[in-house]
């Protein structure tokens, strides 16, 4: 099956498209996507298709530096709760610890790792993808990575060389304004080499009021790197139900399958597509419309009902009362009725 990545990693794509003059339709639909795949936040696609959307990006705004483009505006806040932790860590070290340790919760094709060496240490980046065709999304990544850099160490802070495995653009102009000049290419590594007394620097960000809170909310939420296929359906189906676009076909597109083979997988755990996607609604129902932070009319929407109607006719059908009734009663502190009524 196919890795996937939040599609937080095309953080202000759609204004970099129009800036260069960029069809994003077309761009979009080339790779299999549309603008819903990415309205709505925290989201999963194919690393592929975000892959692939840059290098046709590239190439359609006649920009070769794309990829670095994207990455120049890039603020340590797109890693969402891992951003929290990382600003709560007392130096930079720490800071990309919880950064890497997290990655699986963005990126499913990602590895990185730190190596330490005669006072230098090398911040090392690869994708599980073939080399051809990931020359964008390596600058993306290692341009990102030097900006977190930055946002943790000051904004003075200046990398000893920032490496690449490909071959040099025609006009590395870019790269050397947003990386600096030490940039070299056609080297053995993607990646960033610094001082290793550089990670021993204070965390510019650090909040050390905000460290335990956010470390047990962060562990309470984050789930393992996904074990098996069984695991990768149920947080695709999750996904996707906000888009309203949550189909036994879409699933299969997303992770590069036949509908055939979702079906195997799913029995070998005895489950269907339709009872994970009922138990997965019944799940977020009891969430959403036991709180009031969302009206009912939304809730209807974020669980992928074409209308508040056909919502809560399900709704009556799974827990034996309405929506209106179990808000009411949760409200009352009666917590609600249970599935099946």
């Amino acid at each position: 099956m196919r890795f996937l990545v939040r599609n937080a990693v095309l953080t202000g794509y759609v204004e970099l498209v129009r800036a260069l003059g960029g069809d994003l339709s077309a761009l979009l639909a080339s790779v299999g996507l549309d603008a819903s795949d990415l309205a709505v936040p925290n989201s999963w696609i194919p690393v592929s298709a975000a892959v692939d959307l840059m290098e046709h990006s590239a190439a359609a705004t006649g920009h070769d530096d794309f990829g670095l483009r994207l990455a120049e505006s890039r603020r340590l806040s797109v890693l969402g709760p891992v951003s929290l932790v990382a600003r709560g860590e007392p130096d930079v070290r720490s800071a990309l610890e919880v950064i890497m340790r997290y990655q699986h919760l963005h990126n499913e094709a990602l590895h990185s790792r730190i190596t330490e060496t005669n006072g230098l240490a090398t911040i090392e980046l690869a994708l599980d993808l073939p080399a051809p065709r990931r020359r964008q999304a390596t600058e993306l990544l290692v341009g990102a990575i030097h900006r977190y850099l930055q946002n943790l160490a000051g904004s003075r802070w200046r990398p000893v060389a920032v490496l690449f495995a490909h071959e040099a653009p025609a006009d590395a102009a870019t790269h050397h304004r947003v990386l600096g000049p030490a940039v070299r290419f056609g080297q053995h590594l993607n990646g960033i080499v610094l001082y290793a007394s550089d990670l021993d620097a204070p965390n510019q960000l650090s909040d050390p009021l905000l460290r335990p809170y956010v470390r047990q909310y962060l562990e309470a939420i984050a789930a393992p790197r996904p074990a098996g296929d069984m695991d990768r359906i149920r947080e695709l189906i999750e996904a996707l139900l906000p888009t309203g676009r949550c189909s036994l076909h879409e699933v299969a597109h997303s992770l590069g399958v036949d509908r055939k083979t979702i079906h195997r997988h799913l029995a070998r755990s005895g489950e269907t597509f339709s009872s994970v996607l009922n138990s997965l609604r019944a799940q977020l129902a009891q969430q959403y419309v036991g709180s009031r932070a969302r009206p009912l009319t939304q809730v209807a929407g974020l669980l992928g009902f074409a209308t508040p109607s056909t919502f809560s006719r399900w709704f009556r059908a799974e827990f034996g009362t309405s929506p209106t009734a179990w808000r009411a009663a949760a409200g009352a502190g009666n917590g609600g009725p249970r599935p099946g009524g």
